[in-house]
C-alpha cells in the first residue's frame, strides 16, 4: 500500500486547489481515517474522504472530479450499490499502478504478486500552503500568512464546559417534580394526579472571556490570537479584552467589523497597542468594572500574556485569586512555553501560575488544538 501520510497531503492538497476549504485537521482526521479502517474498494474510499474532508453538500461535486483525477476512473454508482463493476478491481489496479510490488487484480477478481520485493510507492508529496504554515511560530509569519490562516480558524469551535441553567426541560427520570405540569395533566383524570410529572435543569455553556495582552513583547502573537478571537466573538458570543497599560473590552468591535478590518479597528480601539504592561493593574480594572458585576462568574477566563509585568507581582497574585474564586476555569496561555527550556522566572508569571488550572502555548496553528481542548476540560482541583 502506499504511504498513507503521503498519499493523504496529495489528496487533501488537490482538494484545496480545486476550492474545498480543507485545512490540516481534516489531512490528519482522513489519514487516521485511512490507517483504522483500511479501505479495499473505491467505495469505502469515497467513503473516508467524504465522512473527513467534506463539510458542505455543495463540495460533493468538486470532490468527485477531483477524486476521480486522483484515483482514476469515474465514481461508479452502480458499483457502488453492489452491481456489476467490481469497485474492489479499480482501487486496487489505481494502487497497483503507482506502487510496484502490490497486488494487482485480474479477470476472475484474485489477485498476484506483481513483484517478489515491494519497494516504496513514488508518490507525490504537495503539502498545501495551510500545511506548510500549521507548524511555523505565529512570530515568524508576515500579516499575508496570518490572513490565509483565518480560513482554517474560522472552522474551529472554542467550546467551554456546560452549566445547568434556570430554564427546565421535561424527563421522565428527573430529581424533581414538576408540580405545575402535574396539576395540568390531572385535569384529563379528574383532577388525581396518577402520573407525577418531573424535569431537569437545561445545560448551557458557560461564558468566556479572553483577556489578551498586547504590549510590544507579545506583538506578533497578539495579532495571530485576535483574529481568532475575531471568529469567537461572533460565533461563541465570547467576551474579548486587551490590555496593555489599559484594559480596553474589543467585543463590540469584533462582532460589528468584518474579517479584513477587524485587527485595524482593534487597533484603533486599543491606544496602548505595542506599550507597556501592567497586568496587575487591568486585571484589577477587570475585577472591579466586570468580574465583580457577574460576568465573570462561572466563566472560563482565557489570559493571553508572556507574564511580563511592570507591577509588583504581590498586587498580580492578589488579583489572580479574586478572579480564580469566582470564574469556574483560568486558562493562561503563553507563547513562551514552547521552548522545553521556558522556566517560570519571570515575577508576573510565578505569580499568577498558582491560580491557573492550565497553562498552554498556542505559539502556532497545531498548538490551538491544545488550546481549545482544555477551554472544554472540566474544572480540576489547583
Amino acid at each position: 500500500m502506499p504511504d498513507l501520510p503521503e498519499l493523504a497531503a496529495s489528496f487533501t492538497a488537490a482538494l484545496h486547489d480545486a476550492g474545498i476549504a480543507v485545512g490540516p485537521d481534516r489531512t490528519r482526521s482522513f489519514a487516521r481515517a485511512l490507517t483504522l479502517l483500511a479501505p479495499s474498494t473505491t467505495r469505502e474510499l469515497r467513503h473516508c474522504a467524504l465522512a473527513t474532508l467534506v463539510s458542505d453538500p455543495e463540495q460533493i461535486e468538486p470532490f468527485d472530479a477531483v477524486f476521480r483525477e486522483v484515483f482514476g476512473g469515474p465514481v461508479d454508482r452502480e458499483a457502488q450499490r453492489g452491481q456489476p463493476g467490481d469497485p474492489a478491481r479499480s482501487f486496487r489496479d489505481t494502487v497497483a499502478g503507482r506502487v510496484p510490488g502490490t497486488r494487482k487484480a485480474t479477470g476472475d477478481g484474485r489477485g498476484r504478486e506483481a513483484d517478489a520485493q515491494p519497494r516504496e510507492a513514488p508518490v507525490p508529496l504537495a503539502a498545501s500552503p495551510l500545511d506548510r504554515l500549521a507548524g511555523r511560530d505565529f512570530a515568524e509569519l508576515s500579516a499575508e500568512e496570518l490572513a490565509r490562516l483565518s480560513e482554517v480558524m474560522r472552522t474551529m469551535v472554542l467550546r467551554t464546559p456546560t452549566r445547568p441553567s434556570r430554564r427546565r426541560r421535561t424527563a421522565h427520570h428527573g430529581a424533581r417534580i414538576d408540580v405545575r405540569r402535574t396539576l395540568s395533566v390531572s385535569r384529563r383524570t379528574g383532577g388525581y394526579p396518577l402520573r407525577l410529572r418531573r424535569f431537569v435543569p437545561r445545560a448551557r455553556p458557560r461564558d468566556l472571556i479572553v483577556l489578551c495582552d498586547i504590549s510590544g513583547s507579545m506583538e506578533p502573537y497578539a495579532r495571530a490570537m485576535l483574529q481568532l478571537l475575531y471568529c469567537a466573538a461572533r460565533a461563541t458570543h465570547a467576551e474579548v479584552f486587551t490590555f496593555a497599560t489599559r484594559l480596553t473590552r474589543l467585543t463590540p468591535v469584533l462582532r460589528r467589523a468584518g474579517p479584513d478590518d477587524a485587527l485595524a479597528r482593534a487597533g484603533r480601539a486599543a491606544p496602548d497597542w505595542s506599550g507597556g504592561t501592567r497586568i496587575a493593574e487591568c486585571l484589577a480594572e477587570f475585577n472591579e468594572r466586570f468580574g465583580r458585576r457577574g460576568m465573570a462568574h462561572g466563566a472560563v477566563v482565557a489570559i493571553i500574556s508572556d507574564g511580563w509585568d511592570t507591577g509588583t507581582a504581590a498586587e498580580l497574585a492578589t488579583q489572580m485569586a479574586r478572579l480564580s474564586r469566582v470564574a469556574h476555569r483560568v486558562v493562561w496561555v503563553n507563547p513562551r512555553t514552547a521552548s522545553p527550556r521556558y522556566r517560570p522566572l519571570v515575577a508576573g508569571m510565578a505569580a499568577a501560575l498558582p491560580y491557573c488550572d492550565a497553562v498552554v502555548s498556542a505559539h502556532n496553528l497545531e498548538a490551538l488544538g491544545d488550546f481549545t481542548a482544555v477551554l472544554s476540560a472540566p474544572r480540576r482541583r489547583r
